[in-house]
């Protein structure tokens, strides 16, 4: 199991993966906002998006869990 978790202070802009979606290395998970500039988080492994903790409009902050890929 892999965990995505957030590099910093950012709202959430768009979810673009669904659990139990299959993602590969470098896909697009969700786009953060932070500062009028848009950030993907990209997964880190191959596999099944097992848990997306995060909805549109959530506010995150730095180590925040955002998705377990299994």
């Amino acid at each position: 199991m892999s965990e995505v978790r957030a590099e910093m202070v950012a709202n959430v802009w768009k979810v673009v993966a669904a659990e139990g979606d299959t993602v590969g290395d470098g896909d697009t998970l969700v786009i953060l906002e932070s500062m009028k500039m848009e950030i993907p988080v990209l997964a880190e492994t191959s596999g099944t998006l097992a848990t997306l903790a995060v909805a549109e409009g959530d506010v995150v902050q730095e180590g925040d869990l955002i998705a377990v890929i299994s």
